[in-house]
């Protein structure tokens, strides 16, 4: 059921909100932020795991986040589309619903083709979704104040900004086994998803994302539009020089140093 939130965090499927920003949603739900976690499709086209297991393993993992709630609007796995208008509608009545301050989407380029369905989705929502006379029946119209797209999981970028998840990574790693028809190796018909390195490699990509902020993890994230300070402050529960999330230390020419 999606309820009022703070935070929400939108994702393709079960595990890939984990995997781009599950020590982020961690650290705002242990600092009293109600976050919430919107699944767009159940992921049953995954090549093990039905979609009552992934559904299963999901509550485990929210609650392993200690989120507020999650709920999937059971989109078609691989159908997912900002073209289908039912799509649109649902999504911005689950926004309106919702009525986050943050919301954190997958970024646009990702290689997944529902990853990047989602941005594009979730981006239509957000703008439709703010129309007071666009679809008045589905609620109040609400715009969040702060977009940051995180990474897919074969991502590497320079983040716009870096949250500091160090003392809550114990809690994504949790999370991210909590799906094992996904990831556990002995848990099924053999997948790069389950093979050991795949993890290793998103693990790596978050100390590096930490490393360029002096975090010993870090999540990235870009900012789609204006990142106003007060918001960054306030999402992390702090004054505007909080110590948990700081823009990377660029050298010149804008390269991170």
């Amino acid at each position: 059921m999606v309820a009022r939130c703070d935070v929400l965090a939108v994702a393709a499927h079960p595990d890939d909100a984990e995997l781009g920003c599950g020590g982020t949603l961690a650290r705002l739900a242990a600092a009293g932020r109600t976050v919430g976690m919107l699944d767009l499709a159940a992921g049953e086209l995954a090549t093990r795991g039905g979609a009552e297991t992934r559904r299963a393993e999901a509550e485990v993992a929210a609650r392993t986040l200690g989120v507020a709630w999650r709920h999937c609007l059971r989109f078609p796995d691989g159908g997912i589309s900002g073209e289908q208008n039912d799509q649109v509608a649902a999504l911005v009545g689950a926004l309106r619903s919702a009525m986050p301050r943050a919301l954190l989407l997958p970024h646009g380029d990702d290689p997944h083709p529902d990853h990047g369905a989602t941005h594009a989705l979730v981006r239509r929502a957000v703008v439709l979704g703010s129309l007071a006379r666009w679809r008045p029946d589905l609620g109040a119209p609400h715009r969040p104040r702060l977009l940051l797209a995180y990474p897919g999981p074969r991502q590497l970028w320079r983040p716009d900004l870096v949250i500091d998840v160090s003392s809550c990574y114990g809690a994504k790693r949790a999370a991210l086994a909590a799906h094992a028809s996904q990831f556990d190796p002995g848990g099924g018909a053999p997948t790069h998803l389950a093979s050991g390195h795949f993890l290793a490699a998103v693990e790596g990509r978050d100390r590096a994302s930490g490393n360029t902020a002096g975090y010993e993890f870090g999540e990235g994230f870009i900012a789609l539009g204006p990142l106003p300070a007060d918001e960054v402050a306030w999402v992390v529960g702090g004054s505007g020089s909080h110590p948990g999330a700081r823009l990377p230390d660029r050298g010149p020419g804008g390269r991170a140093r």
